[in-house]
């Protein structure tokens, strides 16, 4: 058999290291088990701050920090065809055979896709949340996606629901939609070494404080749960607008002494917080994977859950208790998890998450997902626009506008690009760029190399 295909990808998505969340974690484990596995992988982001430009993470990991800031919500103003000659810089520099966009709501992921199937590269593109059907934003979002998956080689989903969500929203075949589950680094996430002590049970809630993440679910819950055990106390660690709903409940049921709040806990403290619990409440209320439920488990937390999107796939049923996303059934849930807490034993169920979610394998399984995509035809211009129309009467013309335009801006930046470099050879001869480019500081370097290439 002949060697494996080594890939060249670009991970693109507006969420990504110093920010820090499901989306970002999930980019870097896969980017560093697939440099593990041979493969070529830079990402793309936009600026956070002062952190623009090439940066360099563990194992050689290439980030290119593009100059956008964030316009709301982390996420980069859409520009349409802005990032375009970034984006052709950063192809033709690096040899990019594939790219692979994340998240549905990443300004930068849909931008970047539309100009990769425009410069002939195949994409994939991995879905990380659910969206409804009925309000005006997921309608908006349903649309976008519509638009840029038309044209994508594989995709990819976290779990079956997900799956299914994307499907409905996107009207993609299912069969160009794989289901890969995110993972755990199960070496950073260790239980204890003496669990904490019986005499006061610890629920632990780590999570954004949002509408969506199910903070005002809380609200509720815990003065009802306090009341009925007095040995229970919970430790809160997170921020967000809902903050203030939290503290108030505080202050209104005098509760100062049994709910702590932490604010904002970095990453690398997550499973300081986690191992000084004995349960692990999850009170979102749309979620498809929730990379948090695993994190806690991996710690040897019991686990209670809302029964929402894809949580139900995620753990098996001895190690979470589920409950509908009422106040009354969660109180009731997190009563079952009190009395079944004495027969957890948090080793076991680390060394059980070993064995269930590993990044190598997402990793492997992503490859196949690749090494599909590499196979797909590359269509023309005229091929691609037959599936846009596809997207809708009024719609599908208005995409196949945006694809035909991003298609001449490329082509013009194609020639402007010779035109500029046949100038500057002929006409600037002292100027001896070839041998200046190794010369040059790495901040000038990339600016005379799009000049030029």
């Amino acid at each position: 058999m002949g060697e494996p295909k080594r890939h060249r990808i670009l991970m693109v998505s507006d969420f990504f290291y110093p920010n820090f969340g499901g989306v970002e974690n999930h980019i870097y484990y896969l980017s560093q088990c697939l440099l593990k596995l041979g493969h070529k992988v830079v990402v793309m982001t936009h600026a956070y701050g002062n952190r623009s430009g090439v940066r360099y993470m563990t194992g050689g990991l290439k980030v290119y920090y593009v100059p956008w800031k964030p316009f709301l919500m982390q996420n980069t103003l859409p520009t349409f065809y802005g990032t375009l000659p970034i984006m052709r810089t950063i192809l033709i520099r690096e040899k990019i055979s594939l790219v692979h966009g994340h998240q549905a709501f990443s300004t930068l992921c849909h931008e970047a896709l539309m100009h990769s199937r425009t410069m002939g590269c195949r994409v994939v593109f991995t879905d990380h949340s659910l969206y409804g059907f009925g309000d005006v934003g997921s309608i908006h979002m349903n649309k976008v996606l519509q638009f840029t998956l038309a044209d994508v080689s594989q995709a990819i989903c976290v779990s079956h629901t997900s799956k299914e969500n994307t499907v409905l929203r996107s009207g993609l075949p299912p069969e160009k939609v794989f289901v890969i589950p995110n993972a755990v680094d199960t070496a950073m996430f260790k239980p204890a070494l003496e669990r904490p002590s019986d005499n006061e049970i610890v629920i632990v809630v780590v999570s954004r404080l949002v509408y969506r993440k199910g903070a005002d679910l809380l609200v509720e819950v815990i003065p009802e749960v306090c009341r009925l055990y007095p040995n229970v106390r919970f430790i809160v660690g997170g921020d967000g607008p809902k903050r203030v709903r939290l503290e108030q409940m505080r202050e209104k049921h005098s509760l100062q002494d049994r709910v702590e709040m932490l604010g904002a806990v970095p990453h690398a403290r997550v499973r300081s917080v986690l191992i000084s619990g004995h349960i692990f409440l999850n009170s979102s209320l749309t979620e498809a994977f929730c990379i948090a439920i695993l994190e806690a488990a991996s710690c040897g937390l019991l686990t209670v859950s809302t029964r929402v999107g894809g949580v139900p796939e995620v753990l098996p049923d001895d190690m979470v208790v589920l409950a509908e996303p009422d106040p009354s059934d969660m109180v009731l849930a997190i009563k079952k998890a009190i009395s079944i807490l004495p027969t957890i034993d948090p080793q076991v169920m680390h060394n059980r998450m070993k064995k269930l979610y590993n990044w190598h394998d997402v990793a492997k399984r992503t490859e196949i997902v690749y090494d599909r995509a590499l196979k797909c035809s590359n269509q023309s211009l005229l091929e691609r626009l037959s599936r846009y129309l596809s997207c809708g009467a009024w719609a599908g013309k208005l995409f196949c506008l945006v694809v035909v335009i991003d298609f001449l801006l490329f082509r013009l930046l194609q020639l402007w690009q010779r035109i500029s470099r046949w100038y500057l050879i002929f006409f600037c001869p002292k100027m001896k760029i070839r041998g200046m480019l190794p010369n040059l500081s790495l901040q000038r370097r990339p600016m005379l190399e799009m000049i030029l290439f």
